[in-house]
């Protein structure tokens, strides 16, 4: 009986191995004159690479755009943001929500700071950030330091799955999406595939029929959805009205424009008939850093 090794084992399980070269093609002629816009996107300074993707985590597109100029501008560099209070940068994120980014973003730029300014520029290093997870470390080194790595989000999961045809664990999509970067061309590959899955093969309504990879799709729009519970796919997010997170973003809010009382905590979060859970959500912000309580009054750090 012939014996199989595991890396052939998971080579034939790979949707993508023979279609490699022709996916890659098309994608590329598709992506070449069609790429959006966007300030992040003319730049390799890791730096800002870095702001645009934590930015962009959880938050649209149209969103970031509205801030991330402002805040390159009031903070050009890691020094200059490690340099600033945490509270300044809490207030240049106003708009963006899930401001514990923000602090993760400040403590990175501090880590930087303090190792003399050095960027890492390896996964590990980068990984060792405050706030950076795997995408974000593979992100910054496939867009600013354009070594050849996939990067795997939720438009680019999903894109996996169905041209795999079915459901991807984590590491069958990673392994996917690194495979499937074409020698020297990391940047722009993301890139298209960031586009492709954003507006064309979209969640709700994928356009199959102009699709440049149709003909390497396994799906191509028939059946069950195959990125339905994928890796990397985003799971339904519960709603932001009456939700905790609302709370939270009201009393951030409510203290960049100063300092208040401790005792007005359960009214700026619009939960005056609720102390308990005012309280809880207080606690939490306090645990996170995002707000300091100093004699009776709340305040941002810094």
């Amino acid at each position: 009986m012939t014996t199989v090794e595991p890396e052939q084992a998971a080579a034939a399980r790979d949707p993508f191995v023979d279609a490699t070269g022709p996916l890659q093609e098309a994608l590329l002629a598709w992506a070449g004159p069609r790429l959006r816009d966007l300030p992040w996107r003319r730049t390799r300074d890791p730096w800002r690479v870095l702001v645009a993707e934590v930015m962009l985590q959880q938050t649209g597109v149209p969103r970031v755009l509205e801030r991330y100029r402002g805040f390159c501008e009031r903070f050009p560099t890691p020094a200059a943001c490690a340099a600033a209070p945490a509270g300044a940068v809490i207030e240049a994120w106003r708009g963006l929500g899930y401001n514990r980014r923000a602090l993760h973003l400040h403590a990175a730029a501090r880590r930087i700071t303090a190792a003399g300014g050095c960027f890492p520029d390896d996964l590990d290093g980068l990984l060792a950030l405050p706030g950076v997870g795997p995408y974000t470390a593979r992100a910054v080194l496939a867009l600013a330091f354009e070594r050849d790595v996939g990067v795997v989000d939720t438009n680019v999961g999903r894109l996996l799955a169905r041209l795999g045809g079915r459901r991807l664990t984590r590491a069958e999509a990673q392994r996917a999406a690194d495979h499937l970067v074409p020698a020297g061309q990391a940047w722009l590959w993301n890139q298209a595939l960031f586009d492709l899955g954003a507006t064309v093969c979209t969640r709700r309504a994928p356009a199959c029929a102009p699709c440049p990879v149709q003909q390497h799709c396994a799906w191509r729009g028939e059946g069950a959805d195959p990125a339905d519970g994928s890796a990397g796919v985003s799971a339904f997010q519960a709603p932001f009205e009456g939700s905790d997170r609302q709370g939270r973003g009201r009393l951030v809010e409510a203290l960049r424009s100063g300092p208040q009382p401790a005792s007005a905590a359960p009214r700026l979060m619009a939960l005056e008939d609720d102390p308990p859970r005012a309280r809880r959500i207080l606690g939490s912000l306090l645990r996170d850093g995002l707000v300091v309580e100093h004699d009776g009054a709340l305040r941002l750090p810094g």
